[in-house]
């Protein structure tokens, strides 16, 4: 049984402030601790029921774990439909992403709704695109949404949180930029093959792009419209563009 301090702790990190604090964050799900437990991710503590250890007993072999009752699973985790397993697990460093010859980086534009980061991380980890450079003000990779949808993609991508402004002006003489914009050079119509290195920079729509890093943008993109919709959320529009620089590489 875990006792009350204990399960007072875990409550404590579905707080955005006490996860940053803390440098952990709370995994739930079986797919995903499965796939925890194969990582490189540090686990801190894993609780579980007694029916998983036994479901799972071979995977589980070499990790050290406390058994709980279901009750009190429910109860400390942030999905109300989660009873057999939680696990504290220590948040990944923020290090410094070098960029290597011919490679594809998205770059996250102050993205801080949960489910376009998400999504945006399984797409990078369906294209096998392994570096994303976001803004300080793009919603954290821990965040529990993120974690429990991106199905552990999140352990095959890497983010860098920084400063983009700072960035750029060290990496802009080296690298094309593309941004999406309306009324630009149409995407279907780009030779991706031109570029060997390149980065795309996706921006939240209702914020608008950030002027700080716009004068850095070599290369202004659009993706046509034959419709009558006002434009496309975030993750829509990584997906088409990043599909699109895969047909021509």
């Amino acid at each position: 049984m875990l006792s009350k301090e204990k399960q007072k702790f875990v409550r404590s990190l579905w707080d955005k402030k006490t996860r940053i604090e803390e440098w952990l964050f709370l995994v739930e799900w079986e797919k995903s601790i499965l796939e925890l437990l194969k990582s490189s991710f540090e686990i801190k503590n894993l609780y579980i029921t007694k029916k998983f250890e036994e479901k799972h007993s071979d995977v589980l072999k070499d990790t050290n774990y406390e058994i709980s009752d279901s009750e009190t699973i429910e109860k400390i985790s942030i999905s109300k439909s989660n009873n057999a397993w939680i696990a504290i697990v220590v948040s990944p460093k923020n290090d410094f992403l070098e960029i290597e010859n011919e490679e594809f980086i998205v770059v996250l534009d102050t993205i801080n709704d949960p489910g376009n980061l998400w999504t945006i991380i399984r797409i990078c980890d369906w294209y096998g695109i392994k570096k994303i450079i976001a803004s300080k003000e793009t919603v954290e990779l821990t965040n529990p949404k993120v974690v429990s949808s991106s199905m552990w993609s999140i352990s095959r991508t890497n983010i860098f949180y920084t400063d983009l402004e700072k960035y750029f002006e060290k990496k802009s003489s080296k690298h094309d930029i593309f941004w999406a914009f309306l009324d630009w050079e149409n995407i279907h119509k780009i030779d991706f093959e031109k570029h060997d290195w390149w980065f795309i920079v996706i921006w939240n729509e209702s914020h608008g792009i950030s002027k700080s890093i716009e004068k850095f943008v070599t290369k202004k993109i659009t993706i046509p419209s034959f419709g009558q919709a006002e434009s496309l959320n975030a993750w829509v529009a990584t997906g088409i563009i990043i599909d699109n620089i895969f047909r021509t590489k």
